[in-house]
């Protein structure tokens, strides 16, 4: 058995799935790697350079026998990257090796290939996204009519409902959704550039003709995907491109983290519940308890996301001119981190949202107990249409509310109807009363509101990625 003495990284060993971990791995790379240069290499040629057919097909007959083992010989002794990659290609590709990075920069494979995981890292995220929001769409309608008690500052306050509630997830991750689409929609290919983005190279080329070179970055930029490239860049892209998107992220990760933390609130008054497993163990020392730990790994995680977001801001503020190299290292760990994390994040997320389990007589019990004070209004509005005087009833309900409120905290039951009952000053029954304090009379619009947003703005969204959900999301640990 492997004794397991270097580091593991937490988001591969345990957090995120295997289609991201495989989107961002070191083969996945290496073959966009190839594939840019298969891409330059067919333009070139159809644009008139002497480069052959064979030459091609040798390229793409070897595309994916990789010899990690010879790559990393090379890079320790030529002491780049990406002259160790096309080294070793050439070795394999022999006629080819002469036309391979023919004109290009580093930055033509690092840059592009970093925007070409990024798009797939994106996707794989949309549909992550859009499987939380019909769970959550789900959920919000199933309890869109059953009266919870609100808070305000973590203090009881108006009646909304439970399918309401989860509707302020779901608008949070609507908009995350949105933004998301946004910047999937709006990528652009770096293309081909040269070394500071003048194009120098590929004009010389092409004997000082400018619509080939136009061309030949409009082909390359097609063939691997993307409608458009930068129109101007320096060696990179703009590093602001990963900052923007990092915030598309973090704006995920503030979202799944006020989900956690009201999922946790509410499990703590047991109102609501994540999924807890037959045989999970809630504490080591504590056999009872039933902790919360898959939302509070997604507020973990998320916090950590939020913070990596403000790494690439500084990355994009620290470029000098046309390009300084103090982004790389920094850029090999957040780019692939802050997706990873994004992925581990929506996965708790469905995992939780399917499996919220609803405690109905608790929070019955918990509106009866704080509703006597929340109908107080009502009652006075009642009794003075009855005759009685405003003033003096207000007064009185205060003094009663106050009277009751103590009882309760000294661990009493609350009296608050029976007190306004024997009062009286009030011209109602005690079935009078009673009848006033109906939930469902106290929730105002929250049904029909939730029942517009996922009409009009959720229900959208998932015809239009129908395809694309989840209906499970199994935890690796």
């Amino acid at each position: 058995m492997a004794e397991r003495k270097t580091f593991e990284h937490p988001l591969i060993e345990r957090y995120a799935s295997e289609e991201m971990i495989e989107a961002f791995s070191p083969r996945r790379r290496c073959l966009i790697y190839r594939d840019l240069w298969i891409a330059l290499a067919e333009a070139q040629k159809e644009l008139g350079l002497p480069i052959t057919d064979e030459q091609i097909e040798e390229m793409k007959r070897h595309r994916e026998e990789i010899d990690f083992d010879l790559l990393a010989e090379k890079e320790r002794e030529l002491r780049h990257d990406i002259m160790a990659h096309i080294h070793v290609f050439g070795s394999q590709c022999p006629k080819a090796k002469p036309i391979i990075h023919l004109g290009a920069t580093s930055a033509f494979v690092t840059d592009n290939a970093d925007l070409i995981q990024m798009r797939d890292g994106l996707s794989i995220l949309r549909r992550r996204l859009v499987s939380v929001i019909a769970a959550l769409r789900d959920f919000a309608l199933k309890y869109k009519d059953m009266p919870i008690l609100g808070y305000t500052h973590f203090q009881p306050a108006q009646l909304t409902t439970l399918g309401k509630r989860a509707a302020l997830w779901l608008q949070d991750f609507v908009m995350d959704y949105r933004e998301l689409k946004a910047r999937i929609e709006g990528l652009r290919f770096r293309g081909v550039k040269g070394t500071t983005g003048t194009q120098d190279s590929f004009l010389k080329l092409f004997d000082g003709d400018e619509r080939k070179v136009e061309e030949l970055d409009r082909l390359v930029t097609r063939k691997m995907g993307f409608k458009e490239s930068f129109k101007v860049t320096g060696q990179t892209y703009p590093r602001k491109v990963d900052a923007q998107i990092a915030s598309t992220l973090a704006g995920i990760a503030a979202s799944a983290h006020k989900f956690s933390n009201d999922v946790r609130l509410l499990q703590h008054l047991r109102e609501v519940e994540e999924p807890f497993d037959e045989r999970q163990v809630g504490s080591s020392a504590m056999p009872y308890k039933r902790n919360p730990v898959r939302s509070e790994r997604i507020a973990a995680l998320s916090r950590y996301l939020i913070t990596l977001s403000q790494n690439t801001y500084f990355t994009a503020a620290n470029q000098w001119l046309e390009r300084t190299l103090d982004d790389s290292a920094n850029r090999r760990i957040v780019i692939p981190e802050m997706f990873l994390t994004a992925d581990a994040i929506l996965i708790l997320c469905l995992n939780v949202a399917r499996g919220l389990r609803v405690y109905p007589e608790v929070i019955k019990k918990h509106v009866e107990r704080e509703l006597p004070f929340m109908a107080t209004e009502a009652i006075l509005m009642e009794s003075v249409k009855r005759g009685g005087d405003r003033q003096e009833l207000h007064e009185r309900l205060r003094r009663h509310s106050m009277e009751a409120a103590m009882r309760m905290r000294e661990g009493k039951e609350g009296d608050l109807l029976e007190r306004i009952a024997s009062d009286e000053a009030f011209p109602l029954s005690r079935e009078e009363i009673e009848g006033i304090l109906r939930p469902e009379a106290f929730v105002g619009r929250a049904p029909s509101q939730v029942e517009r947003f996922i009409k009009e703005e959720v229900d959208p969204i998932l015809r239009e990625n129908e395809g694309l959900i989840e209906r499970e999301a199994d935890l690796r640990v």
